[in-house]
Parts: structure tokens; sequence; C-alpha cells
């Protein structure tokens, strides 16, 4: 049963769990961290496996939080000359805490574990290290002839999961964990587990789903009777059901209708776990993501990304004064391969001025790409605060997104059953929605279109097309003045020009209006505006084709997203 209390103490539990084969939990009955996937404040657990045949390995020792009571318990379980090999799962710095202090004890092991965790131990001067790849095994004697199989994610690029033949455990490490501190080694009360379990993969899986069911193709194909990860109880008598949830958990996260690409780098670890608090905030408003380690991933796949994605994220650390190599790499690639209408967002962390955030902004920013929050800016490492506005900006940047989504969407209707097939596809030409001004004498027009588009660069100029009655006589000449207010999305000015414009009415009464320079009304609420001047017309069929070229211009709202007109069918209505 689960002890909410803080009145126990850390502890190391040990039970054998098959032949030669034991656990050392190492337990804390509280929050261990103010990090979003302890939130549920059910305490954890911490799994460290000993295997001895004739060789003797180490599966897993835990952070440095409980180094102290987790050596002294593995001190009473075998002598330090005995110890062989020490297996990684990962590598991190508590991680690290813990090896040093074991390696002094025990200075002969050898250290098992990917390329990327090699890399890693190297440059904290780790020397013993044997690097296994998939299908390499290790022969402990009498039975365990461990076999080996990577499972790189995002997060955890050298993952490596463990399996022995002899007692058919895998050794799961992150995955099929759960952060709750019980007694029970097993989970016999696995269905209590569920909500936690849940909880656990959103938190640490999500956002690396396609990884995961990489992952678990690989993992089926040995026969486990139980899974052994690092952190809960250890999965026996709930297998199956874990294996089928995760699959499921993986396929909701990429059946949502929105998903967000989150690209970090992280050199200390801190981006990393501001990226997991801002991923928990998206996940939990129905948003898919997406989480790219640009230390890791190649251009091809940082590019199919930012093109599939509604939106994405960049987070980065300062170093010297840069966003290190692969964030502006990353970026580049961004801004040639996003299109604008992409929501943007920024955060990062910094040890003194943070620079790599506002470059980061300011080339989005450049480039017209709107952003859903605030840039983050968290100095050393994240505390709860830190975090909980990451989780905000999350949350806060699903529903501009979705917002956005809702706006772009055309009203989905039903055709007129005799609506002629050719109409139809003429009317899935989309325009930009512009209301034109024009001015005789002390009278204001405006006419609502979305029949105009760019016609030259040099001098730049519009093609539109208008209707006799709708005050075409305004542009008869060369030399005629108008302007086009391009309207903006989400901001209804539309109706005021709905109907074909009469002298008689004033459709600018309620609306805030400023003089362009040629006379014309400028609407304050578009989106922006260009001054123009006819350089000629002719007559195309029931319209008016208008040339005329831009003499001046400005954006008004520069996070603004242009309104679409969406029409069933190319005939009059």
């Amino acid at each position: 049963m689960m002890l909410h209390t803080s009145s126990r103490q850390r502890d190391v539990q040990v039970a054998e769990i098959g032949s030669q084969t034991t656990v050392l939990r190492s337990r804390t009955w509280d929050r261990l961290k103010f990090e979003v996937e302890y939130a549920r404040q059910r305490g954890t657990t911490a799994n460290s496996y000993l295997i001895q045949g004739d060789h003797t390995a180490l599966i897993d020792p835990p952070g440095e939080s409980f180094t102290q009571i987790f050596v002294q318990e593995l001190e009473q379980q075998l002598d330090w000359s005995q110890l062989d090999y020490i297996i990684l799962g990962h590598i991190n710095p508590n991680r690290t805490a813990t090896l040093t202090v074991l390696l002094e004890k025990a200075p002969q092991v050898t250290i098992v574990c990917s390329k990327p965790a090699a890399i890693a131990l190297k440059a904290v001067k780790f020397d013993r290290i044997q690097i296994v790849r998939s299908e390499d095994t290790l022969d402990l004697g009498q039975g365990h002839h461990l076999q080996f199989i990577p499972v790189p994610t995002p997060r955890w690029a050298d993952g490596l999961c463990t399996y022995d033949p002899q007692t058919r455990l895998l050794f799961t490490d992150k995955l099929f964990g759960v952060h709750q501190c019980a007694d029970e080694v097993f989970d016999e009360n696995w269905k209590q587990l569920d909500d936690d379990r849940r909880y656990y993969f959103d938190c640490l899986h999500a956002a690396q789903a396609k990884q995961v069911e990489s992952a678990l193709d690989k993992l089926a194909a040995f026969p486990a009777r139980a899974y052994a990860p690092g952190h809960g109880a250890i999965v026996r008598y709930s297998l199956s059901r874990l294996s089928y949830d995760y699959r499921q958990w993986c396929q909701q996260q990429k059946s949502q209708a929105l998903r967000v690409s989150l690209l970090y780098a992280s050199a200390y670890g801190n981006t990393a776990t501001l990226a997991q608090a801002m991923t928990q905030g998206l996940i939990h408003s129905g948003v898919s993501v997406e989480a790219i380690n640009c230390e890791q991933a190649e251009p091809a796949e940082i590019t199919q990304s930012i093109q599939a994605c509604d939106g994405f994220i960049i987070g980065s650390p300062t170093l010297g004064g840069h966003a290190p190599t692969q964030i502006q790499t990353a970026l580049g690639l961004v801004l040639s391969a996003a299109a604008k209408t992409k929501l943007a967002g920024v955060f990062g962390s910094y040890g003194w001025s943070g620079e790599a955030i506002d470059l980061i902004e300011t080339k989005l920013q450049d480039a017209n790409f709107r952003l859903g929050f605030e840039p983050i800016r968290v100095r050393f490492s994240p505390d709860a605060t830190a975090l909980q506005a990451c989780q905000a900006a999350g949350a806060e940047f699903a529903q501009a997104l979705k917002k956005t989504r809702k706006l772009r969407s055309p009203r989905q209707t039903s055709a007129p059953p005799q609506t002629d097939r050719t109409a139809q596809a003429v009317g899935r030409i989309v325009g930009s929605l512009c209301v034109l001004t024009t001015r005789a004498g002390d009278s204001h027009s405006g006419i609502l279109t979305s029949w105009v588009s760019q016609a030259s660069f040099n001098p730049p100029g519009l093609m539109l097309s208008i209707t006799i009655d709708q005050n075409a006589d305004r542009l008869t000449s060369p030399g005629d003045c108008f302007v086009l207010n391009i309207l903006k999305e989400g901001r209804n000015l539309r109706r005021h020009f709905s109907s074909r414009s009469q002298p008689d009415l004033n459709p600018f009464a309620q609306l805030e209006t400023q003089l362009a320079s040629n006379g014309c009304l400028i609407l304050k609420d578009a989106l922006a505006y260009v001054e123009c001047t006819v350089q000629g017309r002719m007559s195309c069929g029931d319209r008016w084709l208008i040339y005329a070229t831009v003499e001046n211009g400005q954006v008004i709202e520069p996070n603004g997203i242009t309104a679409i007109a969406h029409r069933k069918s190319g005939n009059p209505t």
C-alpha cells in the first residue's frame, strides 16, 4: 500500500527477483525534485540491479541523492573486489556522481554502455569503458549471457536496455517506469498504477513517441517474463497490458489534430528540463509534440518536422555569448523551410547574458513569424517557478495555435447538388481579403474584395479585378489613387463592406481611419495597407482588370495573419 507521509526515512529495499539477481530499490517517500515528472508527489524509487554469476554486474546505479545509502547497502551484498561491470541504461551528471564513488571503491570495474554514453563518460575522465551495440553480448557465466538493445531517444540519446535470458528479465531503464514509492517490489496492484503510469509516460515519453514506438518494436523480440525499469514496481503482472498501453499512448500522440515541433539543445541539462516542462503544457492542452534534440538530429529530420508541424518552439543555451552550432543550423533550416503562418516560440537558459535567446527571437521576428508567448529566459538551473512558467507558456502556445487553426479553417458547408464541377474547382482559388478605399471630392467609398494579386516586382505593382457597379468609375484613368487595406484574421471588418458600396452609405462611421498621403482612407484595424496609383485597366468578361503601382505602404500589426477568402464555387452568388 502506498504511504503518503514524510515520516519515513530514505532507505534501500533489497529483494531477490530471479536466479542470482537482486534489486536494490533506493526509495524516497517524498517528492524527489520540483521537476514536472514528480508533480504527483508519490515519491519514487531508483532501481538498481545486481547479477552475480561467475562475474558480477551492477545495472543502473542511482543518482547522487541516493549515493551514500546505496553504497552502504551495496557493501552488504558483495566484496568490492567482486564487482566486474557496471551497465548503464543512460548517463547524466547525477549518476556520474555515484559512479565516481563506486569506481574509487572498485577501480577494476569496466563500464558497459552505448557509444553516446561513452563519449560523455570520457569527457569526465572515465577510461575503463566497453561500448556495446545492437546484438552485442556479455557473458557473466551460469547462463547470464546478457544481450544489449540500444534505444536512443531525443532525451536519452545513449539509451540502452539489457536482456538476461537466464531470468528472462528485461532491464528497461526509463521505459515502463512509474514515480511511486511503495513496499511492493512487483506490480501486484497494477490497476492502481494506471494514472501514475500514464502521467510518467506523458512527462518522459510523449514528446518522443516515434522513438518509443521503435524501441517497443525492438523489445518485442525478447521473450521477457518481467520488465525491470529504473523507477517504481517491477512489471510482471501487467506486462502485456503496459506494453499495449504504451503503443496506444504513442498512437494517441500521433493522432492529435495539432502538432508542435520542439527543437532544443542542452549543454548542462537545464534547457532540456525547461523543454520537458513546456512539453507538459502543450500535451495537457491536447497538442502533439515532437521533441528533437538538435545535437543528435540530422538536418533532414529537422526539416521534415518543421514542414509537417503547425507551430515550432526553439530552446537554446547560451555558450560564449552565442547559440550552439546545432541550434544555429536548426534556425537556418527553420527560416528556409517553415511557412510564415506557423506559430513560433523561444526559450532558453544561460549563465550570464543570454544572447542566444535574443538572437533567435530577433531572427524569427525579422522573418515575420508570430510568437505564441513571450520568450522565456532562465538563468542557471531552473527552479519551480521557472518550470511553472514554461508549463504555462506551453499551454498558452497551444491555445494560440488552436485559435489560429480555427480562424484559418473555412466553414464546411454542403455544396449545392447541381453545382458545376468546374465552378467548384475554380472556387478553390483563394485570395487575401482586402478593403479597397477610393475618394471623390469629400466622398469616401470602400470595396470588399479578394481578387487581388501582386503583378510586378519593379516597379512593385498589383492587379485587381472589380465589377462596374463597385464604383469602378473612380479607378477609370491612369493616375487615379486608392488604398488597399489588407485585413487581419480574427478582426471582422468585412461586415462593414459586405454589401455593394453605394454613395449614400458611410461604411466608415464606426471605424477608426486616417488619411493616406494620396487622400484615401486607411483602416487602422487592418493588418497592413498599400497606397496605389492606377496605371491602366482593361475590360475582361464581367469585370474590369486594373493594374496599379504601389507608392507607399506599412504593416500595422507585425504579428497578425492575413485574412483569406474561401469559396465553394467559382460561380457568382
